[in-house]
């Protein structure tokens, strides 16, 4: 008996089979690949620490990072602490080591650089404690370097990166990237030109007061030469997504102000 493909109902039946077919397959497919795509990501958290501590191979002026062959090793030779600080309301509640916070039922036994930023924003918003991970090394120089995540929002998505300073919250080198900015203007953030000019840059006042860097159309230091003014120039045409940059330097990197308070 032939079907009658020209029915109402063949048509329903075709596309609910076809949307079951193609959800299992891709469902099969993302659980197959989840291991790989874990591995990616760590992978990827682990590479741009060590970038903003200046553990790279960057040559004259592109981004290159330490190849994954050699990031895992890279990263536990490098990194000599995973901290992490449990803040509510500006205050830290607790200091932990790594593993003092993998061993929390919360952390599910993950290293502290996995940690979800913005599960722990959503978290302080709602009135909870958040977690705040810290990473110590040091640099190509032998300095040692303090690395913390950040997260904010650009023009059309979201913005983070990682920034490292010194114990006097003196910037010692940055890494930036975002999820849907718009090519050649804000996604300049991931350029290497931008990054650099944060070398350098204080974060806080002579007596000690948190005041941040703004990414400023005024700046009127192009070669970003000037590095007591809080302020690098600004990208051009990316006024909304340098603003966003600035916020999420001011709002995220305060929180780890009492910190450095107990490192005088």
């Amino acid at each position: 008996m032939a079907v009658n493909t020209e029915k109402n109902s063949y048509t329903i039946i075709f596309a609910v089979a076809m949307v079951l077919v193609v959800g299992f397959l891709l469902a099969f497919t993302a659980s197959s690949l989840k291991s790989n795509i874990d591995e990616n990501k760590r992978m990827e958290k682990q590479q741009n620490i060590l970038y903003a501590m200046g553990i790279n191979e960057n040559g004259d002026s592109d981004i290159v990072f330490i190849g994954t062959d050699k990031v895992a090793d890279a990263f536990k030779s490098k990194v000599s602490e995973q901290i992490v600080l449990e803040v509510k309301g500006g205050n830290i509640i607790k200091q932990m080591t790594r593993e003092q916070y993998m061993a929390l039922k919360e952390s599910n036994g993950q290293e502290p650089y996995l940690i979800d930023i913005k599960k722990e924003q959503t978290k302080a918003k709602n009135g909870e404690s958040r977690f705040l991970p810290l990473f110590v090394g040091k640099n190509k120089e032998g300095k040692t370097v303090y690395v913390a995540p950040i997260r904010g929002k650009g023009l059309w998505d979201a913005i983070w990166g990682y920034v490292a300073v010194d114990k006097d919250m003196v910037v010692q080198g940055a890494f930036f990237d975002h999820a849907g900015e718009t090519p050649g203007l804000g996604a300049n953030i991931k350029q290497r030109y931008f990054m650099d000019d944060f070398y350098g840059e204080r974060l806080l006042t002579e007596s000690g007061a948190f005041k941040g860097i703004s990414v400023a159309k005024g700046n009127n230091d192009p070669k970003n030469e000037i590095k007591d003014d809080y302020e690098v120039d600004a990208l051009a045409g990316a006024t909304i997504t340098g603003d966003g940059v600035s916020a999420m330097i001011k709002k995220d990197l305060k929180l780890y102000l009492p910190y450095f308070k107990t490192l005088k």
